[in-house]
């Protein structure tokens, strides 16, 4: 596809492959930016989902709250937009790692199912000690794992399975404030609350006694 330069900016700026200016400034306003701690994470990933969903007339993701601490976002779309640059390489789509144009600056943008301003997927990755981004297109799969948003690993490819799709998979950092605790049935509902989006919630958690 040729000079990323000259690829068109949509969501996310082509060119700019980590903007650190962008991620450290989440950082500094973590208590801004991320409301409600790590349910406000989870719905900002899905928001992505729910953005295809709307586009394709309805799609499916799977919420996992796993044992580690850590959140996997797993949906059935198309997969992370991934190109190739003008010597053969893939190049994703800078999402993790530099802002939404669309939303985080937005003065009056669209706001989550919690009631607070969407922001973009990058501030999960600012605010995560490490987030592993997967994704499955009809050309191919690759995973990346990234460190408080900046990438740690090439774009590594990814034995193909027949399906396409993006799994987001992160543990929210020290900056992320309220950790997690039970699942109330109002949680639940607003990780639930997409108009074409149909969200399964699983908590791999011990119960706590």
């Amino acid at each position: 596809m040729g000079d990323r330069d000259t690829w068109v900016s949509t969501t996310h700026d082509w060119a700019a492959a980590v903007d650190d200016a962008h991620l450290a400034d989440v950082r500094r306003r973590a208590a801004e930016l991320a409301p409600g701690g790590v349910l406000h994470l989870v719905l900002e990933v899905l928001a992505y989902a729910s953005e295809e969903a709307t586009e394709r007339g309805g799609g499916r993701c799977r919420v996992t709250f796993r044992r580690d601490g850590s959140v996997s976002v797993a949906d059935e779309g198309r997969g992370t937009d991934t190109r190739l640059d003008e010597h053969g390489h893939p190049v994703r789509k800078p999402v993790m790692s530099t802002r939404d144009l669309r939303v985080f600056d937005a003065v009056d943008g669209p706001r989550l199912p919690d009631g607070h301003p969407r922001r973009g997927v990058s501030v999960v990755a600012a605010l995560s000690d490490w987030l592993v981004h997967r994704n499955r297109r009809s050309h191919g799969s690759w995973e990346q794992r990234y460190e408080r948003g900046v990438p740690v690993t090439d774009l590594v490819p990814v034995e193909p399975d027949g399906t396409t799709g993006t799994t987001v998979t992160f543990l929210p950092g020290p900056l992320v404030r309220p950790s997690l605790g039970v699942l109330s049935d109002g949680a639940v509902a607003s990780l639930r609350d997409w108009p074409h989006l149909t969200v399964e919630v699983l908590d791999e958690r011990p119960v706590a006694r």
